[in-house]
């Protein structure tokens, strides 16, 4: 079972074919926190709790390991941004459930705004000016930037692909499987 069966809503995010990788091409979890600029504590907690699950390849056990989907790491850099800025983990939760209830479809049009209480997305000019006026100070996130940051960072880092058993080991599991044999 792939993790696009396991978390359906993750697809609704960012839904479309954006993505300038193959779907069976994913990164490692050392690769993504790298990407992201998290921690892989971090990485782990947000795929245990649901908030990003690894589209190529979730972890299946003992040996396994995730493989991060290009979209997952925009979504993991769009969360570290928003930390950044001071918003809450359970703000950022529902701006992502939000994103994710109305479909949005072409991600590069998309700039999230911030009050430094709540997360608001913004669609036009007009919608800018409009928060603006209420006096609270904002901050923007073009999507299509953080895009562009995650691409030019890959370029330098491995990918690899899911095989049919998702199964691989990794240096710790071939010592731990070694030292049992031996």
């Amino acid at each position: 079972m792939n993790a696009q069966h396991q978390v359906p809503n993750q697809d609704l995010l960012f839904d479309g074919n954006f993505s300038p990788l193959p779907d069976d091409l994913g990164f490692r979890g050392p690769v993504a926190c790298r990407a992201a600029d998290i921690t892989y504590r971090q990485l782990d907690y947000w795929a245990r709790t649901g908030l990003v699950v690894p589209e190529v390849r979730a972890a299946g056990g003992s040996g396994t390991q995730r493989l991060y989907s290009f979209r997952d790491l925009l979504i993991l850099k769009v969360i570290k941004r928003l930390i950044d800025a001071g918003i809450s983990l359970q703000q950022i939760r529902t701006a992502i459930d939000h994103l994710r209830a109305r479909g949005v479809e072409d991600l590069t049009t998309v700039t999230l705004m911030s009050d430094g209480v709540s997360v608001y997305e913004c669609t036009s000019d007009d919608e800018v000016v409009d928060l603006l006026r209420g006096g609270q100070g904002m901050f923007g996130i073009a999507l299509g930037g953080v895009w562009r940051d995650i691409e030019g960072t890959l370029q330098e880092l491995p990918a690899e692909r899911a095989d049919e058993s998702g199964h691989h080991d990794d240096e710790l599991a071939l010592r731990r499987r070694a030292r049992a044999a031996g």
